[in-house]
């Protein structure tokens, strides 16, 4: 009863900070809301026992909206740009395909409502951490590496003619 109790109110949470994305003009406060959102999908994988996504959920995407708004929405330097007019001429073409998604997803939900689980989640972390030191370790390596070069690839490409 406690699990349902905490998995709707996540849900909840995250659909409704999701909403309020879309919803809002201040750039800040829809990049807050953001952040809101990717913590409550983060609290719906905890609940769920799926430990390394918590984890990673937390560390990849809510610190990501962190920085997003430390160093792209505060340095943007006037008030103005804060403020976007949210324009969509083509609401009618959403609302369908939002519908048909709705339609599709209740059709899903009622397929699997007697759906059960069978028992106790097991945290995975040290399987996975076992596989990423073991089996997995050089192609682990070969991808921090390529992040690596994208990060400072990004660092050169936006520096402007009079730091150079």
């Amino acid at each position: 009863m406690l699990d349902q109790i905490v998995f709707y109110s996540l849900a909840t949470l995250t659909l409704a900070s999701a909403l309020a994305v879309v919803l809002h003009r201040n750039t800040v406060h829809s990049s807050l809301f953001l952040g809101l959102s990717l913590a409550g999908v983060a609290g719906l994988y905890a609940s769920l026992g799926a430990d390394f996504l918590f984890g990673a959920q937390i560390m990849v995407y809510v610190s990501g909206i962190a920085v997003l708004v430390m160093f792209v929405v505060m340095l943007l330097g006037r008030a103005s740009d804060l403020h976007l007019r949210q324009v969509n001429e083509r609401w009618m073409a959403a609302l369908l395909v939002c519908g048909v998604a709705a339609v599709g997803l209740f059709k899903v939900a009622r397929l699997h409502s007697a759906t059960v689980a069978l028992g106790a989640t097991r945290p995975g972390t040290h399987d996975i951490g076992r596989l990423f030191m073991s089996e997995w370790l050089l192609p682990f390596e070969l991808i921090s590496l390529v992040l690596l070069a994208a990060l400072l690839g990004a660092v050169f490409f936006t520096r402007t003619e009079n730091a150079r």
